[in-house]
C-alpha cells in the first residue's frame, strides 16, 4: 500500500528534472519493467562543457563501454511507475492527510491517516518505507538522538528556469567569468536552464529580461532563442544525510534520508537505488526468512550516498569556482580550471568522471 499526501494529478504533472543513469535503467530491465519504463526515452550521449564560450565535449557512453543514461524527467517516470504498480495489484491512496506512524520499533507498526473523504483509517503492517521527502513525517517519527545527521550548505544558489525554447543538442554546462549556467532538454520544444545566483536572492530579482540576458552572456550565445518562461524557482545548494537510514521497522528512502544538490543528476537515482535495495531485502526477509540484507540496508545505501555526495560536491565546486574569480579568488579559480582541463587531457580522469556520471557499477 502506498499513501500519498498530494492528489494524483499533482504527482503526475509536477515538473522535475531527471537523468536516469545506466544502473537504474538496468534495474528496471532486470525486474522486467524495461519496456514500460524506458519506451521512447532519449539516451544521454555527449556532454558539452562550454568554457568561456568555447565548446568542449565528453562522450560519456564511449568512455564506459557504450553504457549510457536516459534523459527522463522524473514526472514521466512517476506516471509510468504508477501505471505499472496499479496494473500489478498495488494499492495507491492519494489525498491521504494526517498520516501518523506508531510502534515503529515493535513487530507490528500502525499507520493512521484520513482519506480524501475525511474518514479516519488505520492499519497494521510488517514494515514501513518512509519515502516522503526531506520535510516528511517519517524521519521525524524517529526518537531524537537515534539518528546522526550530517548537513552542509554549499553557499551557492541557482535560478532554475523552465522555458518553451528548442532543446539543446547536448546537455550543456557553461563556465565563464560571468558565472555558471546550464541548459538541459525537457522534450524537443522545452529547456531547463540553471543560473548561478546569490543563495539569498528572491525570484522577483530575476525578471525574464534579466534571465535571457544572463543566459546569452553565460552560454556565450548571442542568438540563443528566447521563449516563454513557464516556471521559475530558486534553489539553495544544500546536502543532508542521516545515519542510519532505518529505525525499528521503519526504513527511510530517498530524500527522507539524504538530500543531494542537483549537480550531477543523482537525487532521483539515489532514491531508486534505496528503493531497489529495500525491495530485495524485504523479499528475502518475507519470502526466505533471511533478514541479513534488511539489517545491512542502511550501510549498503550509505556507501553509494556518500560516493554520489562527493561527486556532486566535486562537480559543483569545479564549475562554480572555474567561473567568476570574485567568488573564490584567482587561486581557487585556476585550480578549478585545471580540474576541468584534466577531463579533456587525461583519459583516466575522463573515464573516472564518466563512470560516476553514467552510474556504472
Amino acid at each position: 500500500m502506498v499513501l500519498e499526501r498530494r492528489s494524483r494529478s499533482y504527482v503526475e504533472q509536477r515538473q522535475r528534472a531527471g537523468v536516469l543513469e545506466h544502473r537504474a535503467a538496468r534495474m528496471f530491465q532486470e525486474w522486467g519493467l524495461g519496456d514500460q519504463v524506458l519506451a521512447g526515452v532519449p539516451v544521454d550521449g555527449l556532454l558539452e562543457f562550454r568554457i568561456d564560450g568555447v565548446p568542449r565535449h565528453l562522450d560519456v557512453p564511449a568512455l564506459v563501454g557504450g553504457r549510457h543514461s536516459w534523459l527522463m524527467p522524473q514526472q514521466l517516470l512517476v506516471r509510468r511507475l504508477i501505471v505499472t504498480f496499479e496494473t500489478g495489484g498495488g494499492d495507491l491512496r492519494t489525498d491521504a492527510e494526517g498520516v501518523a506512524l506508531h510502534d515503529i520499533d515493535g513487530d507490528r507498526p500502525v499507520v493512521r491517516y484520513h482519506d480524501a473523504a475525511g474518514r479516519s483509517r488505520e492499519f497494521a503492517c510488517d514494515y514501513v518505507a518512509g519515502c516522503d521527502g526531506f520535510l516528511g513525517l517519517s524521519r521525524r517519527s524517529v526518537p531524537e538522538g537515534a539518528l546522526r545527521t550530517y548537513t552542509y550548505d554549499h553557499g551557492v544558489g541557482w535560478v532554475t528556469v523552465l522555458a518553451d525554447t528548442p532543446a539543446p543538442r547536448h546537455p550543456l554546462l557553461a563556465v565563464s567569468e560571468y558565472g555558471y549556467a546550464a541548459q538541459f532538454p525537457r522534450g524537443p520544444h522545452a529547456s531547463r536552464y540553471y543560473l548561478e545566483c546569490d543563495p539569498d536572492e528572491a525570484s522577483v530579482a530575476w525578471p525574464d529580461d534579466r534571465i535571457w540576458k544572463q543566459l546569452r552572456l553565460r552560454l556565450g550565445d548571442d542568438d540563443l532563442p528566447i521563449g516563454e518562461v513557464t516556471a521559475t524557482s530558486m534553489v539553495k545548494m544544500r546536502s543532508f544525510v542521516v545515519d542510519p537510514m532505518s529505525y525499528g521497522r521503519l526504513f527511510l528512502v530517498g530524500d527522507a534520508a539524504h538530500v543531494i544538490t542537483p549537480m550531477g543528476g543523482k537525487g532521483m537515482n539515489l532514491a531508486l537505488f534505496d528503493a531497489e535495495t529495500l525491495a530485495r531485502a524485504l523479499r528475502a526477509a518475507v519470502q526466505d526468512g533471511d533478514g541479513a540484507a534488511l539489517s545491512a540496508y542502511s550501510a549498503t545505501c550509505l556507501r553509494r550516498t556518500w560516493d554520489y555526495q562527493e561527486f556532486s560536491r566535486w562537480l559543483l565546486e569545479t564549475v562554480h569556482e572555474a567561473g567568476d574569480a570574485s567568488r573564490c579568488g584567482p587561486f581557487r579559480r585556476e585550480l578549478a580550471r585545471a580540474r576541468l582541463e584534466r577531463l579533456f587531457e587525461s583519459p583516466a580522469a575522463a573515464t573516472a568522471f564518466a563512470v560516476l556520471r553514467a552510474g556504472v557499477d
